[in-house]
């Protein structure tokens, strides 16, 4: 028997006022896989990332952490949990060095004082760990390339050790040589044996990177497809809803990984 995802999500649903944002969306992650959460503006899938991380809870519908049914209504009951997010937009300050960003809020203290030697110290084996390559880990993070800044943001989201990280958009506006070096974090972040819950408009990175993909139209599923099995054109159908049997798909593949 399979052990149980990290993360289950069962009959998902979440309404601002008269919009339905999510409708009975179900949805898996499981350990040493990439999921990737697609679909076109406004299908639903900044609102799931959010009811994940504790920032917008489900009005119904079950959340399972390894097996078992959890409540999440606060970011920090998801980080307890094991759950880590890195937004679109960073939240980085730049007039901080790399390791002020990363210990922002959770500083090292000796003696009443910040132990900046500590800090560095860990600091620089996190980033070796995860083979990440920045000029200092001193310099302001105003001064590093987008790509550098977002395998900051990823790296800072390691330091509580978390079992399952949501990525939101980490390649959107970056080059390709910077877009190699967040992916190639993506898939270091797999090898170390974590979920990854992957947002991305860029079907490209997504079929380098992802195991499955996840597609979300106007709030409900429409696909869950191996990314090895499934051609791009099925995965564009599916999200433009071109496809009239993505649901039924979703529920073969589904029943297939059980």
């Amino acid at each position: 028997m399979s052990a149980p995802p990290l993360l289950a999500l069962r009959g998902i649903f979440k309404r601002y006022g008269a919009v339905q944002a999510l409708a009975d969306v179900d949805l898996e992650v499981r350990a040493g896989q990439v999921v990737a959460l697609v679909g076109d503006n406004g299908a639903g899938k900044s609102t799931l990332i959010k009811v994940i991380a504790g920032v917008d809870p489900a009005d119904e519908g079950t959340v399972e952490w390894q097996g078992r049914p959890v409540h999440i209504t606060r970011p920090h009951e998801a980080q307890d949990l094991g759950i880590a997010t890195v937004y679109q937009d960073l939240a980085l300050c730049d007039n901080l060095d790399v390791v002020g960003n990363l210990f922002l809020g959770r500083e090292i203290h000796r003696a009443g004082l910040l132990d900046e030697v500590e800090m560095e110290r860990v600091t620089l084996g996190l980033l070796d760990t995860l083979a990440i390559r920045l000029p200092s880990v001193r310099l302001p993070v105003a001064s590093l390339s987008g790509g550098q800044r977002q395998t900051v943001a990823i790296s800072r989201s390691m330091l509580g050790e978390p079992r399952l990280v949501l990525l939101d958009e980490p390649t959107a506006s970056l080059g390709i040589e910077q877009t190699a070096q967040v992916l190639d974090l993506v898939e270091q972040l797999r090898e170390r044996g974590l979920g990854v819950l992957l947002i991305s408009h860029n079907m490209g990175d997504v079929k380098a990177v992802a195991d499955w993909i996840a597609v979300l139209r106007l709030g409900r599923n429409n696909g869950f497809f191996d990314v090895t099995t499934t051609s791009h054109e099925q995965i564009i159908s599916s999200i433009t809803g071109a496809t009239d049997n993505a649901v039924s798909r979703r529920a073969s593949h589904w029943e297939t990984e059980r």
